[in-house]
């Protein structure tokens, strides 16, 4: 048993959280007339994007660390798969768009449109990833606890 697995359900809201605003934030900056909170709204996307990714690969790898102990069923080993699946993709679309915006443009700087949509198409992955580990949870009972004796009436 490692230490790592039960940080997941912790940390996987960081990214959602931090992307999402920075989607926002940054969409916001591209269409404002005002300069300065547009420029203000920039930066603010500009970080969240980066932090974001940052939790986004490290729910990847807590996400890893708990596979390594998991013994699912057929069907809900196929379901974990498919998470994965989403959530290595996810996280290398946001590494890309990270480093681009990072460390190719002024964090200040208003962002393309081309930008923009890439971004919107790595915020719907991100939110089918999550969804699918939802799914993992609600449906197959993944990193659920099944301690009957704990349960009153049972």
């Amino acid at each position: 048993m490692t230490l790592l697995p039960g940080w997941h359900p912790v940390v996987v809201h960081f990214p959602l959280a931090l992307v999402l605003t920075s989607a926002a934030a940054l969409c916001l900056a591209r269409v404002l007339r005002q300069q300065g909170l547009a420029a203000t709204l920039a930066t603010v996307g500009t970080w969240n994007l980066c932090l974001g990714t940052l939790g986004a690969l490290l729910a990847l790898g807590t996400g890893l660390a708990a596979v390594i102990d998991l013994h699912p069923g057929p069907a809900a080993r196929q379901a974990v798969s498919l998470h994965l699946k989403w959530a290595v993709v996810t996280s290398l679309g946001l590494l890309i768009l990270a480093v681009w915006r990072g460390a190719g443009k002024p964090q200040d700087s208003r962002p393309s449109r081309l930008f923009l949509v890439l971004l919107c198409a790595a915020c719907a992955a991100l939110i089918m990833t999550g969804y699918r580990g939802g799914q993992n949870v609600y449906r197959y009972g993944i990193g659920v606890m099944n301690d009957s004796s704990s349960r009153p009436g049972i």
